[in-house]
């Protein structure tokens, strides 16, 4: 394993890191779930029954937004710190921050708190944690891989919603809106410094088992660029500032449905987190579904699809909330889930077939600044509502955008390298 000579076959090691990574982001994806949060923190009558403060729409809105701006940011440099002292330091850090954050959270029982706790110390969390697991799995397994590991670890953050809404809904209808936040922040702590443990760099020397020699193998190869780009030379391409734009709008429409599902459908069915829940799974199918079906028509195609059916969900949505169509709801949804999580996967993809491999760690962390941007939608959405009582607009905004976005997607080319 340490001569230098690729391995026939991946260590039992290597699936361990990967599983482990999965299930540090099952942890990390409790962003997903905010929306039942946003649901009883603007219940005026339930919440000063617990001596919290009752919060506005936009308000309740922000903590998410400010913890997705910090965890795009510190993908930069807690990138760095996993590549400096490795995925276990970095992992346990960001397992540290969240876990104490919510429990900050829970004990203030204050929008401060909240803002304190799982905005900022949860962003910080988020950022640090998310750049260990799938660095360090990607490093066991050849590049004809990749697709697959890259979807499994980053699944678990899409799938997160899935227990994390009911179980939130529960503890704080059954206990309170506090014990939410102790429960998770203790559990997360226990998860995520135990599974952060077994996160490890291959050993000097690892060489991964090699792709199959085939001629689709060959043709893949020679559209994507023979340079490895540095991040000073990408930030000189016109085409960095596309993939920001790009990842950005596709990030927007999702958090709408994310960041107020469960408000969303309070008056159609008090079961809101249920289709938060059922979002999330087609969240993290739709990261690997929609890596798949890039490989096979091209990631721009891929984009492009999801763009359109991302859109003709937002400009649907409304209507279907006024019919109160739980079923067409509930497709639409996942409709919206797929398109969104299918972005996690396709512009890590279109970040090294435009820049190379060798930097990726460091350029996706710049392209991923996309991600942050997108947090402004469900802040608009709740100052939209607070000021109309309807969601209508954010949908209508965020569906033009998406319109954009197909044009922007039709018109960026790989860029070319000086050398070519």
């Amino acid at each position: 394993m340490t001569n230098g000579q690729a391995v026939a076959k991946e260590p039992a090691k290597a699936w361990q890191v990967t599983f482990a990574g999965t299930a540090i982001n099952l942890c990390l994806g409790c962003l997903y779930a905010w929306s039942v949060w946003v649901k009883y923190l603007t219940d005026a009558e339930f919440m000063k029954a617990q001596g919290w403060t009752p919060l506005t729409a936009e308000q309740a809105s922000n903590p998410a937004s400010l913890c997705i701006l910090i965890f795009a940011l510190l993908m930069i440099p807690g990138g760095k710190i996993q590549d400096k002292y490795g995925p276990k330091v970095a992992a346990s850090i960001g397992g540290l921050s969240i876990g104490i954050g919510l429990l900050i959270a829970g004990a203030m029982k204050s929008y401060a708190g909240i803002m304190l706790g799982f905005g900022l110390l949860g962003g910080i969390g988020m950022g640090i944690g998310y750049a260990a697991p799938t660095p360090a799995a990607l490093k066991w397994f050849g590049p004809h891989k990749r697709g697959l590991i890259a979807g499994l670890v980053v699944s678990g953050y899409g799938l997160a919603a899935f227990y994390v809404a009911p179980l939130a809904r529960w503890l704080i209808t059954s206990y309170s809106v506090s014990a939410s936040f102790y429960v998770l922040g203790i559990l997360y702590l226990i998860v995520i410094l135990a599974a952060a443990q077994v996160l490890a760099w291959p050993p000097a020397g690892y060489v991964p088992p090699a792709p199959p020699a085939t001629a689709q193998t060959a043709a893949k190869a020679a559209t994507q660029t023979r340079y490895d780009w540095t991040a000073s030379e990408m930030l000189r391409t016109w085409q960095y500032y596309a993939l920001v734009i790009m990842f950005c709008i596709n990030t927007q429409a999702g958090l709408l449905l994310i960041g107020h599902a469960a408000k969303m459908i309070k008056g159609i069915m008090a079961a809101g987190y249920l289709l938060v829940s059922w979002g999330a799974i087609f969240n993290s199918i739709g990261r690997i579904g929609t890596g798949i079906i890039s490989d096979k028509i091209g990631r721009t195609n891929a984009l492009i699809l999801n763009y359109i059916l991302a859109c003709l969900v937002m400009f649907f949505f409304p209507y279907l909330l006024s019919l109160k169509n739980i079923p067409l709801l509930f497709i639409a949804a996942a409709v919206g889930f797929w398109c969104y999580g299918g972005g996690l996967s396709l512009f890590p993809s279109f970040t090294a077939d435009f820049y190379g491999a060798k930097n990726l760690g460091f350029n996706y962390g710049l392209v991923f600044l996309g991600w942050g941007f997108g947090a402004f939608m469900p802040k608009l959405a709740g100052r939209i509502y607070d000021k109309y009582k309807s969601y209508d607009y954010a949908f209508y905004i965020a569906g033009v955008l998406l319109i954009i976005g197909i044009v922007l997607a039709l018109i960026t080319k790989r860029p070319r390298y000086a050398k070519e």
